[in-house]
């Protein structure tokens, strides 16, 4: 994929540059979409919840990811390369244009909509938990930490309650990896409507960026406790 990843920065204004990147209108989210759902199997590409709290954990890393390293993983979450013959360029420009985004908003500090979608409810729900609607975005968070796990690895105490806001999201019996922040996770009080499960999401994600991107003045106040 490194070949394509160069004539994508060398071809398509998409790549990264020092000016700043043209957000995505809803339109070429919708197409982002349709191509990733439109990739032939074996890929498992990210859908695009996933795909958007993947891309947030890579740019939390403490010492910026190669795009060579990360953009395999968006197409099939393994890594696997596409099949002969699939054009991969317009699917790598998107989402790098919303990496540079997302790369911006986190740089200065700003907030920025997470791609988080309404789900339908489970039977016998008459609707979702916040924690229903966020998780797939926070699975692709907690994937791309799992690649990439320099963030984890900083050890710093400040680290531990925005990612166990985050990591509250998913069922106990899936948290053996972070046990460490079980109790933690057991004192903080649930988001009462989705509203607030995003605003956790990208508190969270500035908090964290304080720790692994730091800039003068910026430790902020931390999320909520029961």
């Amino acid at each position: 994929m490194g070949g394509l990843i160069q004539a994508v920065s060398r071809d398509n204004p998409c790549m990264p540059t020092d000016k700043p990147s043209r957000p995505l209108s809803e339109r070429e989210r919708d197409r982002l979409e349709e191509l990733l759902d439109a990739l032939p199997p074996p890929l498992e590409p990210l859908d695009l919840s996933a795909l958007d709290g993947f891309l947030v954990g890579v740019l939390l890393q403490p010492r910026a990811v190669p795009s060579e390293r990360w953009l395999p993983h968006v197409v099939d979450l393994e890594g696997r390369a596409a099949p002969p013959g699939v054009d991969m360029a317009p699917i790598l420009a998107l989402v790098l244009r919303r990496h540079a985004e997302l790369e911006q908003a986190i740089a200065t500090r700003q907030w920025f909509d997470p791609w988080v979608f309404d789900l339908e409810a489970e039977p016998g729900q008459t609707e979702c938990l916040p924690s229903q609607v966020v998780l797939p975005w926070v699975a692709g968070f907690a994937a791309a930490l799992d690649l990439f796990p320099a963030l984890l690895q900083l050890g710093d105490p400040q680290l531990r309650e925005p990612l166990a806001t985050l990591y509250a999201h998913f069922d106990p019996d899936d948290l053996e990896e972070i046990d460490d922040l079980r109790d933690l996770i057991n004192e903080l009080a649930p988001p009462e409507s989705v509203s607030e499960a995003v605003e956790d999401l990208v508190g969270c994600a500035l908090l964290l960026a304080d720790v692994s991107r730091p800039r003068a003045g910026t430790r902020g106040k931390g999320p909520r406790h029961g």
